[in-house]
């Protein structure tokens, strides 16, 4: 079996799918996407096709290493999503090969259920959070909301009373069973990290996510060590080089790798096994498509240290069959390759050029969001 063409098509709202189409007719999925950078990543994706193109998609491992070596520059957010796609999709023509979902093929199921968190908006009206309200109504046991900026370096208490304020709000709504963590997106200086993760430590927040940005592990570990808040983080980590030192010095307990980011499936399960060394768990990021979601829910299935799973859609409008929520799990897929069926007569409606992206928000006092 060899590879004969890389397709990709830009899918609204701003996602980026790959079909890989092979001399035997098995076409596999993947979502080479890198949120505001889809056209770079797509040109990232042809330049690859050039080397891979007439290779054998079930040379997964071979043709992984072959494409990351080969580029003289490795890694980093536009490389290894590109690599991502392309790599989720040889295991989706593996398993359609096979008959077999991917998690079989990678050590067979741990659990029968995966676990999700919902996205929720922290406005508070009479000191509760309507928003957190519906989701648990929806049968949702778990819930992350963001902190949102501009913070100064060290800003005021007025300010961590606020959050603090929002966030009891939250906990009342939603009562002690309902697990919520916390995005601070890199917004806080660790100094004010410090002080917010002091604040609302007494309602239980199931993690912090991105306490500190990338780039000064020793910062993190400083914050992870500072409260009994577990901290999460590697949205913004590449390949397994990039959680290395996260993981060596215990800066998180929760790890986040993205599998249209980091490497790909196979690529994250080594990741993982990393962080289970270190008793660190898995929590998948995943603010993206049904082609991301659907590769991440083949890894959720077979790893010992899964803990939670982030999503934003479950395939309406782009799978034959989207994936359903009941009680805030979706069942493990049983179908082969990464289990989905692209519904193409419903995506033709949301391709586009390319042309509409993500630009960089801008705070009140003119500076650039830090996320």
């Amino acid at each position: 079996m060899k590879i004969t063409k890389l397709e990709t098509m830009f899918v609204k709202p701003r996602w980026l799918f790959l079909k890989m189409h092979t001399d035997e007719g098995i076409v596999g999925l993947g979502e080479p996407i890198l949120e505001g950078r889809s056209q770079t990543v797509a040109s990232a994706v042809q330049e690859i096709g050039r080397f891979i193109i007439g290779m054998d998609p079930r040379d997964v491992e071979h043709n992984w290493q072959a494409v990351h070596r080969w580029q003289f520059y490795r890694g980093g957010p536009i490389l290894a999503s590109a690599l991502s796609g392309i790599e989720q999709a040889m295991w989706d023509i593996v398993g359609k090969w096979l008959g077999q979902p991917v998690y079989r093929l990678l050590g067979g199921p741990t659990r029968k259920k995966v676990r999700l968190y919902k996205h929720c908006r922290l406005q508070v009206i009479d000191e509760r959070v309507p928003d957190a309200r519906s989701i648990v109504e929806q049968g949702f046991t778990a819930i992350k909301a963001g902190l949102r900026g501009p913070l100064r370096q060290i800003d005021s208490l007025a300010k961590v009373q606020e959050f603090e304020r929002r966030f009891a709000a939250l906990r009342a709504t939603v009562g002690p069973e309902v697990d919520i963590a916390v995005d601070f997106h890199g917004v806080a200086s660790p100094a004010m990290s410090i002080r917010l993760a002091k604040a609302i430590e007494p309602y239980y927040p199931m993690f912090i996510e991105e306490p500190v940005l990338p780039g000064n592990v020793d910062e993190l570990a400083r914050v992870a060590r500072s409260t009994s808040i577990p901290i999460a983080t590697g949205e913004r980590l590449f390949t397994r080089w990039g959680f290395r030192e996260v993981i060596q010095k215990q800066a998180a307990a929760v790890l986040q790798p993205d599998l249209s980011h980091a490497g790909g499936i196979l690529e994250v399960k080594k990741i993982a096994a990393m962080a289970e060394c270190y008793y660190a768990s898995i929590a998948p990021h995943c603010p993206l498509g049904p082609i991301s979601l659907a590769a991440c829910l083949q890894l959720d299935a077979c790893i010992p240290n899964f803990l939670i799973q982030e999503f934003v859609t479950l395939g309406d409008g782009y799978l034959k069959q989207p994936f359903e929520a009941v009680d805030g799990h979706i069942a493990v897929p049983t179908g082969p390759g990464l289990g989905i069926e692209i519904d193409d007569d419903a995506l033709a409606e949301q391709v586009y050029d390319g042309s509409w992206e993500h630009t960089p928000s801008l705070h009140e006092d003119g500076s650039v969001a830090d996320f």
